[in-house]
């Protein structure tokens, strides 16, 4: 059991912590004075030449629709402004998320994979759980709030906010509303909230995040590396996406040749940011 806690511990400390790393941040907002305010309807992109690490190449295109920048070691970003036509945001949003996903195909393929290998396991384990009740060579430890069962090579770990459960080298954590699978043997994890605002799939080699902040307007993030370059040169792709919910909404897509392109991400973020607010 220590030989998986431990680490998946810190992993989920750093999640709750709320800093993935790889440009995207994930955060919750609360309904206080800190919350985010109305996001803009606008017609048309302001576009400055420069932003962060990035530098506009040529004029806004598509009647102020769409400005193209370049970054560091040929990484690109687009801003466009999308109207929804009818069409719903989580359309409007998978199909970027498709296009761009496309552009790494083989850690497209690897997630998914993950993803589907994930949903099986769930079923095995509940049945491996009932079928464990019976088992011997159980202990049980119970100091204040902190509750450790343990039973062979499985454990339940339960703190304030914390739950725990190990199984060999894979475990089962929940931090308040974030639920994080984890295998050791094969460098997989999974993170998911149950409104779906946060959900990751990670695996030896490759990685999509996606993030949404509650409320009506959209605020999401996407991002997909991948430790090898794919054919088409790439190793990140993502976007940052923002906008009142009737739309039109302001989408910066990136692609990047470098694995973590935190500066990169931040200009992006803060285009769509100078377009129609935080």
């Amino acid at each position: 059991m220590q030989q998986i806690t431990w680490p998946v511990i810190a992993l989920a400390l750093m999640t709750a912590a709320c800093d993935s790393g790889g440009g995207v941040r994930i955060s919750t907002r609360s309904s206080g004075k800190d919350s985010p305010g109305v996001l803009k309807v606008v017609d048309a992109l302001q576009c400055p030449q420069t932003q962060g690490v990035l530098t506009r190449k040529g004029s806004a295109q598509a009647e102020g629709a769409t400005c193209i920048y370049g970054g560091p070691r040929g990484s690109e970003v687009t801003l466009q402004l999308v109207k929804l036509d009818n069409a719903s945001v989580h359309q409007v949003l998978k199909d970027f998320e498709t296009r761009l996903s496309a552009s790494l195909p083989e850690a497209q393929a690897a997630v998914d994979a993950r993803a589907a290998a994930d949903v099986a396991q769930a079923g095995a384990d509940a049945a491996a759980q009932a079928a464990d009740e019976a088992a011997r060579d159980t202990a049980h430890v119970i100091a204040g709030p902190v509750r450790v069962h343990a039973q062979d090579d499985k454990a339940s770990v339960r703190l304030p906010g914390i739950s725990i459960k190990a199984d060999g080298d894979r475990a089962d954590i929940r931090i308040g509303g974030l639920t994080i699978r984890a295998d050791d043997k094969s460098g997989n994890v999974k993170v998911a909230s149950p409104d779906k605002s946060v959900n990751i799939d990670a695996t030896d080699g490759a990685a999509r995040v996606q993030t949404s902040a509650p409320g009506e307007a959209v605020r999401a993030t996407f991002m997909m590396t991948a430790d090898r370059t794919s054919e088409s040169g790439w190793r990140t792709v993502g976007y940052e996406a923002r906008g009142p919910v009737g739309g039109p909404i302001v989408i910066a897509t990136v692609r990047s040749k470098d694995r973590n392109e935190n500066r990169l991400f931040d200009a992006a973020k803060a285009l769509v940011t100078l377009n129609v607010g935080d």
